[in-house]
Protein backbone atom coordinates (compact mmCIF):
# COMPACT_ATOMS: atom_id res chain seq x y z
CA UNK A 1 0.00 0.00 0.00
CA UNK A 2 1.71 3.66 -0.71
CA UNK A 3 -0.28 6.62 0.58
CA UNK A 4 0.61 10.04 -1.15
CA UNK A 5 -0.66 12.96 -2.80
CA UNK A 6 -2.54 12.54 -5.87
CA UNK A 7 -1.15 14.16 -9.13
CA UNK A 8 -3.06 16.09 -11.15
CA UNK A 9 -3.96 13.40 -14.05
CA UNK A 10 -5.73 11.52 -11.39
CA UNK A 11 -8.60 13.83 -10.69
CA UNK A 12 -10.91 11.36 -13.13
CA UNK A 13 -10.17 8.58 -10.74
CA UNK A 14 -10.78 10.17 -8.33
CA UNK A 15 -13.94 12.09 -8.98
CA UNK A 16 -15.37 8.07 -9.78
CA UNK A 17 -14.77 7.19 -6.61
CA UNK A 18 -16.42 10.46 -5.30
CA UNK A 19 -19.36 10.01 -7.51
CA UNK A 20 -20.06 6.18 -6.14
CA UNK A 21 -19.33 6.82 -2.91
CA UNK A 22 -21.46 9.88 -2.48
CA UNK A 23 -23.96 8.58 -4.87
CA UNK A 24 -23.84 11.55 -7.24
CA UNK A 25 -23.55 11.98 -10.93
CA UNK A 26 -21.39 14.88 -12.33
CA UNK A 27 -22.91 16.75 -15.95
CA UNK A 28 -20.15 17.03 -17.95
CA UNK A 29 -20.14 20.70 -17.41
CA UNK A 30 -20.28 19.96 -13.53
CA UNK A 31 -17.03 17.75 -14.28
CA UNK A 32 -15.49 20.25 -16.47
CA UNK A 33 -15.59 22.70 -14.18
CA UNK A 34 -14.48 20.56 -10.98
CA UNK A 35 -11.26 19.39 -12.73
CA UNK A 36 -10.52 23.34 -13.18
CA UNK A 37 -10.80 23.57 -9.54
CA UNK A 38 -9.07 20.56 -8.54
CA UNK A 39 -6.37 20.78 -6.30
CA UNK A 40 -3.80 17.52 -6.55
CA UNK A 41 -1.79 18.75 -3.00
CA UNK A 42 -5.22 18.72 -1.46
CA UNK A 43 -5.97 15.22 -2.14
CA UNK A 44 -4.69 11.55 -0.29
CA UNK A 45 -5.19 8.30 -1.59
CA UNK A 46 -4.75 5.16 -0.46
CA UNK A 47 -3.18 2.99 -3.66
CA UNK A 48 -2.80 -0.76 -3.76
CA UNK A 49 -0.77 -2.16 -6.83
CA UNK A 50 -0.76 1.53 -8.42
CA UNK A 51 -4.52 2.07 -8.25
CA UNK A 52 -6.62 4.87 -6.09
CA UNK A 53 -8.83 2.94 -3.53
CA UNK A 54 -9.39 5.51 -0.77
CA UNK A 55 -8.94 8.98 -0.75
CA UNK A 56 -9.45 12.68 1.07
CA UNK A 57 -9.26 16.01 0.83
CA UNK A 58 -7.33 18.00 3.33
CA UNK A 59 -8.03 21.93 3.00
CA UNK A 60 -5.90 24.08 4.42
CA UNK A 61 -8.35 26.57 5.72
CA UNK A 62 -8.51 29.00 9.35
CA UNK A 63 -10.83 29.36 11.75
CA UNK A 64 -11.74 31.74 14.85
CA UNK A 65 -11.54 30.63 18.07
CA UNK A 66 -11.63 33.45 20.79
CA UNK A 67 -11.62 35.97 18.11
CA UNK A 68 -8.51 34.81 16.46
CA UNK A 69 -7.69 32.79 13.91
CA UNK A 70 -6.44 28.88 14.74
CA UNK A 71 -5.04 27.08 11.36
CA UNK A 72 -7.66 24.37 10.54
CA UNK A 73 -7.39 21.20 8.63
CA UNK A 74 -10.88 20.45 7.31
CA UNK A 75 -11.34 16.79 6.15
CA UNK A 76 -13.52 16.40 3.28
CA UNK A 77 -14.24 13.86 0.83
CA UNK A 78 -13.10 10.76 2.63
CA UNK A 79 -14.04 7.71 0.51
CA UNK A 80 -12.96 4.58 -0.47
CA UNK A 81 -14.11 1.75 -3.21
CA UNK A 82 -16.71 -0.57 -1.38
CA UNK A 83 -14.64 -3.73 -1.43
CA UNK A 84 -11.85 -2.02 0.25
CA UNK A 85 -13.96 -1.12 3.30
CA UNK A 86 -13.14 -2.06 6.69
CA UNK A 87 -9.88 -3.09 5.56
CA UNK A 88 -7.61 0.01 7.57
CA UNK A 89 -7.18 2.64 4.31
CA UNK A 90 -8.72 5.25 6.01
CA UNK A 91 -7.21 4.69 9.04
CA UNK A 92 -4.06 4.53 7.38
CA UNK A 93 -4.78 8.28 5.48
CA UNK A 94 -5.65 9.99 9.07
CA UNK A 95 -2.72 8.61 10.20
CA UNK A 96 -0.86 10.39 7.30
CA UNK A 97 -2.58 13.38 7.25
CA UNK A 98 -2.94 13.96 10.83
CA UNK A 99 0.95 13.79 10.92
CA UNK A 100 0.92 16.24 7.84
CA UNK A 101 -1.24 18.52 9.72
CA UNK A 102 1.10 18.67 12.73
CA UNK A 103 3.82 19.61 10.24
CA UNK A 104 1.59 22.25 8.60
CA UNK A 105 0.92 24.18 12.06
CA UNK A 106 -2.93 23.08 11.78
CA UNK A 107 -3.21 22.72 15.45
CA UNK A 108 -7.05 21.41 15.04
CA UNK A 109 -9.16 20.12 12.55
CA UNK A 110 -12.72 19.66 11.32
CA UNK A 111 -15.29 17.97 9.22
CA UNK A 112 -18.36 17.25 8.73
CA UNK A 113 -19.35 13.26 9.70
CA UNK A 114 -21.79 10.95 7.92
CA UNK A 115 -21.31 8.81 11.06
CA UNK A 116 -20.32 10.20 14.64
CA UNK A 117 -18.98 7.01 15.92
CA UNK A 118 -17.22 6.18 12.80
CA UNK A 119 -14.91 9.61 13.15
CA UNK A 120 -14.84 9.16 17.12
CA UNK A 121 -12.80 6.21 16.56
CA UNK A 122 -9.86 8.56 15.05
CA UNK A 123 -10.33 11.38 17.90
CA UNK A 124 -12.40 13.70 16.44
CA UNK A 125 -15.50 14.87 18.69
CA UNK A 126 -18.78 16.50 18.07
CA UNK A 127 -18.36 20.21 18.15
CA UNK A 128 -21.54 21.69 17.10
CA UNK A 129 -25.33 21.47 16.81
CA UNK A 130 -27.46 23.77 14.38
CA UNK A 131 -30.82 25.35 14.98
CA UNK A 132 -33.43 25.24 12.04
CA UNK A 133 -36.47 27.00 11.71
CA UNK A 134 -39.33 26.74 10.07
CA UNK A 135 -41.52 30.12 10.67
CA UNK A 136 -45.26 31.08 8.97
CA UNK A 137 -45.69 33.81 7.21
CA UNK A 138 -48.23 35.21 9.40
CA UNK A 139 -45.87 34.57 12.65
CA UNK A 140 -43.40 36.88 11.02
CA UNK A 141 -41.84 39.31 13.47
CA UNK A 142 -44.32 42.75 13.05
CA UNK A 143 -42.44 45.50 10.51
CA UNK A 144 -40.65 47.86 12.32
CA UNK A 145 -39.53 51.40 11.15
CA UNK A 146 -36.23 51.67 11.10
CA UNK A 147 -33.84 54.49 10.32
CA UNK A 148 -30.88 53.66 7.89
CA UNK A 149 -31.69 52.02 4.11
CA UNK A 150 -31.46 47.98 3.02
CA UNK A 151 -30.15 47.11 -0.69
CA UNK A 152 -30.51 44.19 -2.44
CA UNK A 153 -28.22 41.88 -4.60
CA UNK A 154 -24.90 43.40 -3.96
CA UNK A 155 -23.01 40.51 -5.04
CA UNK A 156 -19.85 42.14 -3.59
CA UNK A 157 -18.07 40.08 -1.73
CA UNK A 158 -15.80 42.91 -0.21
CA UNK A 159 -18.90 44.62 1.96
CA UNK A 160 -20.33 41.33 2.68
CA UNK A 161 -17.19 40.28 4.22
CA UNK A 162 -16.58 43.42 5.93
CA UNK A 163 -20.12 42.42 7.84
CA UNK A 164 -19.43 38.87 7.90
CA UNK A 165 -16.07 39.11 10.00
CA UNK A 166 -17.10 40.67 13.38
CA UNK A 167 -19.25 38.67 13.68
CA UNK A 168 -17.75 35.50 12.80
CA UNK A 169 -15.36 36.69 15.46
CA UNK A 170 -18.21 36.42 18.41
CA UNK A 171 -18.16 32.42 18.24
CA UNK A 172 -15.51 29.48 18.27
CA UNK A 173 -15.63 27.64 15.10
CA UNK A 174 -16.41 30.11 11.99
CA UNK A 175 -14.58 29.79 8.96
CA UNK A 176 -12.02 32.79 7.77
CA UNK A 177 -13.20 33.17 4.35
CA UNK A 178 -11.18 34.36 1.02
CA UNK A 179 -13.09 35.99 -2.01
CA UNK A 180 -12.88 32.31 -3.54
CA UNK A 181 -14.67 30.78 -0.80
CA UNK A 182 -17.25 33.56 -0.75
CA UNK A 183 -17.63 33.04 -4.63
CA UNK A 184 -17.63 29.23 -4.68
CA UNK A 185 -18.76 28.30 -1.42
CA UNK A 186 -21.25 30.96 -0.11
CA UNK A 187 -23.12 32.49 -2.98
CA UNK A 188 -24.43 30.85 -5.88
CA UNK A 189 -26.63 32.03 -8.98
CA UNK A 190 -29.94 31.20 -7.58
CA UNK A 191 -29.07 33.52 -3.88
CA UNK A 192 -29.90 36.69 -3.39
CA UNK A 193 -28.06 39.21 -0.77
CA UNK A 194 -29.35 42.02 0.86
CA UNK A 195 -27.75 44.67 2.96
CA UNK A 196 -28.60 46.62 6.00
CA UNK A 197 -27.27 49.75 6.00
CA UNK A 198 -27.40 52.25 9.31
CA UNK A 199 -28.39 55.81 8.70
CA UNK A 200 -25.05 56.77 8.66
CA UNK A 201 -24.58 54.72 5.70
CA UNK A 202 -22.68 52.02 7.84
CA UNK A 203 -23.27 48.17 6.62
CA UNK A 204 -24.05 46.59 9.81
CA UNK A 205 -25.85 43.26 8.82
CA UNK A 206 -26.54 40.99 5.44
CA UNK A 207 -28.90 37.93 4.52
CA UNK A 208 -28.39 35.65 1.84
CA UNK A 209 -31.78 34.12 1.09
CA UNK A 210 -33.60 32.13 -2.11
CA UNK A 211 -37.53 32.58 -3.00
CA UNK A 212 -38.59 29.31 -4.56
CA UNK A 213 -42.33 27.60 -4.31
CA UNK A 214 -43.34 30.24 -2.00
CA UNK A 215 -41.07 29.31 0.64
CA UNK A 216 -38.36 31.49 1.44
CA UNK A 217 -34.69 29.89 2.53
CA UNK A 218 -32.69 32.19 4.90
CA UNK A 219 -28.87 30.52 4.39
CA UNK A 220 -27.29 32.72 6.50
CA UNK A 221 -28.14 36.13 8.53
CA UNK A 222 -25.16 37.98 10.08
CA UNK A 223 -26.53 41.28 12.15
CA UNK A 224 -24.64 43.47 14.17
CA UNK A 225 -27.20 44.74 16.55
CA UNK A 226 -31.10 44.36 17.12
CA UNK A 227 -31.35 47.36 14.62
CA UNK A 228 -30.21 45.04 11.98
CA UNK A 229 -31.90 42.48 12.58
CA UNK A 230 -35.24 44.05 12.84
CA UNK A 231 -34.66 45.90 9.44
CA UNK A 232 -33.94 42.42 7.84
CA UNK A 233 -36.77 40.66 9.33
CA UNK A 234 -38.81 43.76 7.83
CA UNK A 235 -37.40 43.30 3.88
CA UNK A 236 -38.61 39.57 4.67
CA UNK A 237 -41.81 40.85 5.81
CA UNK A 238 -42.96 42.82 2.83
CA UNK A 239 -42.77 39.53 0.90
CA UNK A 240 -45.45 38.21 2.64
CA UNK A 241 -47.87 37.92 -0.88
CA UNK A 242 -45.08 35.88 -2.15
CA UNK A 243 -44.49 33.00 0.15
CA UNK A 244 -46.17 31.21 3.14
CA UNK A 245 -43.34 30.55 5.33
CA UNK A 246 -39.30 31.28 6.08
CA UNK A 247 -36.90 28.62 6.28
CA UNK A 248 -34.22 29.87 8.34
CA UNK A 249 -30.77 27.35 8.53
CA UNK A 250 -27.64 27.71 10.81
CA UNK A 251 -28.83 29.36 13.38
CA UNK A 252 -26.19 29.51 16.29
CA UNK A 253 -27.74 28.01 19.69
CA UNK A 254 -27.15 30.89 21.71
CA UNK A 255 -29.78 32.62 19.38
CA UNK A 256 -32.99 33.73 21.13
CA UNK A 257 -35.35 34.93 18.10
CA UNK A 258 -37.84 32.91 19.29
CA UNK A 259 -38.53 34.52 22.71
CA UNK A 260 -39.11 38.25 20.81
CA UNK A 261 -41.82 37.16 19.04
CA UNK A 262 -45.58 37.37 19.78
CA UNK A 263 -46.20 33.51 19.28
CA UNK A 264 -42.76 31.54 19.06
CA UNK A 265 -44.57 28.15 18.66
CA UNK A 266 -43.73 27.41 15.06
CA UNK A 267 -41.36 24.43 14.14
CA UNK A 268 -37.53 24.28 15.65
CA UNK A 269 -35.39 21.85 14.82
CA UNK A 270 -31.92 21.45 16.40
CA UNK A 271 -29.35 18.93 14.80
CA UNK A 272 -25.52 17.21 15.29
CA UNK A 273 -23.68 19.45 12.65
CA UNK A 274 -19.32 19.00 12.40
CA UNK A 275 -16.57 17.42 14.35
CA UNK A 276 -13.30 18.82 15.49
CA UNK A 277 -10.19 17.41 16.86
CA UNK A 278 -7.47 18.97 18.10
CA UNK A 279 -4.01 17.31 16.34
CA UNK A 280 -1.24 19.47 18.57
CA UNK A 281 -2.17 19.45 21.86
CA UNK A 282 0.82 21.21 23.07
CA UNK A 283 0.80 23.99 19.96
CA UNK A 284 -2.96 24.85 20.54
CA UNK A 285 -2.47 25.07 24.21
CA UNK A 286 0.25 27.46 22.98
CA UNK A 287 -1.87 29.62 21.12
CA UNK A 288 -5.07 29.38 23.00
CA UNK A 289 -6.01 31.92 26.21
CA UNK A 290 -7.42 30.42 29.31
CA UNK A 291 -9.19 32.89 32.00
CA UNK A 292 -6.90 35.21 33.92
CA UNK A 293 -6.39 34.29 37.49
CA UNK A 294 -4.54 35.97 40.11
CA UNK A 295 -1.85 33.24 40.69
CA UNK A 296 0.01 30.43 38.11
CA UNK A 297 -2.08 26.88 37.85
CA UNK A 298 -0.20 23.57 37.36
CA UNK A 299 -1.95 20.59 36.68
CA UNK A 300 -0.96 17.00 36.04
CA UNK A 301 -3.07 15.56 33.18
CA UNK A 302 -2.86 11.76 31.45
CA UNK A 303 -4.13 12.79 27.56
CA UNK A 304 -5.30 9.44 25.68
CA UNK A 305 -4.89 10.00 21.97
CA UNK A 306 -4.66 6.48 19.76
CA UNK A 307 -4.07 8.02 16.54
CA UNK A 308 -1.80 11.17 17.11
CA UNK A 309 1.06 9.81 19.28
CA UNK A 310 2.47 12.97 20.23
CA UNK A 311 -0.66 14.15 22.04
CA UNK A 312 -0.29 10.40 23.82
CA UNK A 313 0.87 10.66 27.99
CA UNK A 314 1.51 12.58 30.61
CA UNK A 315 1.85 16.39 30.59
CA UNK A 316 1.94 19.16 33.12
CA UNK A 317 -0.24 22.14 32.24
CA UNK A 318 0.93 25.56 33.32
CA UNK A 319 -1.45 28.64 32.82
CA UNK A 320 0.09 31.55 33.83
CA UNK A 321 -1.97 34.54 35.95
CA UNK A 322 -2.56 36.01 32.34
CA UNK A 323 -4.58 33.28 30.55
CA UNK A 324 -1.36 32.00 28.78
CA UNK A 325 -0.66 28.60 28.89
CA UNK A 326 1.81 25.61 27.88
CA UNK A 327 1.61 22.03 28.15
CA UNK A 328 4.81 20.01 28.31
CA UNK A 329 5.06 16.48 27.59
CA UNK A 330 6.43 14.75 31.20
CA UNK A 331 9.08 11.86 30.94
CA UNK A 332 7.94 7.70 32.05
CA UNK A 333 4.57 8.06 33.74
CA UNK A 334 2.85 9.42 37.32
CA UNK A 335 1.40 6.79 39.72
CA UNK A 336 -2.75 7.95 39.46
CA UNK A 337 -2.57 9.45 42.84
CA UNK A 338 0.06 12.09 41.16
CA UNK A 339 -2.59 12.68 38.29
CA UNK A 340 -4.75 15.56 38.79
CA UNK A 341 -7.20 14.86 35.58
CA UNK A 342 -7.48 12.24 32.77
CA UNK A 343 -9.31 12.46 29.86
CA UNK A 344 -9.08 11.79 25.86
CA UNK A 345 -7.91 14.16 22.77
CA UNK A 346 -12.13 14.26 22.29
CA UNK A 347 -12.90 15.60 25.90
CA UNK A 348 -10.00 17.97 25.55
CA UNK A 349 -11.34 19.30 21.89
CA UNK A 350 -14.85 19.46 23.05
CA UNK A 351 -14.19 21.67 26.15
CA UNK A 352 -11.91 24.01 24.89
CA UNK A 353 -14.04 24.68 21.80
CA UNK A 354 -16.43 25.33 24.43
CA UNK A 355 -19.03 23.21 23.20
CA UNK A 356 -19.11 21.19 26.42
CA UNK A 357 -18.08 22.36 30.16
CA UNK A 358 -15.64 20.11 32.37
CA UNK A 359 -18.48 19.48 34.67
CA UNK A 360 -20.21 18.23 32.09
CA UNK A 361 -17.64 15.81 30.72
CA UNK A 362 -17.10 15.00 35.05
CA UNK A 363 -20.50 13.99 35.38
CA UNK A 364 -20.90 11.61 32.31
CA UNK A 365 -17.65 10.05 33.28
CA UNK A 366 -15.35 11.17 30.31
CA UNK A 367 -13.42 13.73 32.87
CA UNK A 368 -11.61 11.41 35.27
CA UNK A 369 -10.55 13.33 38.48
CA UNK A 370 -11.30 14.91 41.97
CA UNK A 371 -14.33 17.38 41.68
CA UNK A 372 -12.29 20.33 42.94
CA UNK A 373 -9.85 20.11 40.23
CA UNK A 374 -12.70 19.91 37.89
CA UNK A 375 -14.28 22.91 39.27
CA UNK A 376 -10.74 24.56 38.87
CA UNK A 377 -11.12 23.69 35.11
CA UNK A 378 -14.30 25.02 34.94
CA UNK A 379 -13.12 28.40 35.72
CA UNK A 380 -10.18 28.35 34.00
CA UNK A 381 -11.82 27.52 30.21
CA UNK A 382 -13.58 30.25 28.66
CA UNK A 383 -17.52 29.95 28.18
CA UNK A 384 -18.22 30.62 24.57
CA UNK A 385 -20.24 28.95 21.76
CA UNK A 386 -19.22 27.07 18.66
CA UNK A 387 -21.19 28.24 15.39
CA UNK A 388 -20.27 27.34 12.15
CA UNK A 389 -22.29 28.40 8.88
CA UNK A 390 -20.09 26.54 6.58
CA UNK A 391 -19.86 22.72 5.07
CA UNK A 392 -17.11 21.00 3.26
Amino acid sequence: MEIRQLVAEEFEVSADLGEYAFQYKLSPVERAERRTHFRPEQAWGAFEDGQLQARLLLLPLQIYIQGKPFDMGGIAGVASWPEKRRSGLVRHLFNQVLSVMKEQGQTISCLNPFSFAYYRKFGWEQMTELRKYTIPVNQFPARKSFKGRVSRDTKDIALLDEIYRPYAQRYNGMLLRDHEWWERRVLDADSHDVVYYSEEGTPQGYAIYKVANRELTIEEFIYHNEVAREALWTYYANHDSMVEQAVVECIPLDDFFPFMLDNPRFKQEINPYFMARIVDAAAFISEYTFQAFEAETKLMLRIEDTSAAWNDGVWELSISPDGSGRLDKLAGSLAEAELDLAFDIRTLTTMLMGYRRPLEMYRCGRLVGQEAVVNTLERLIPVGTVYLTDSF
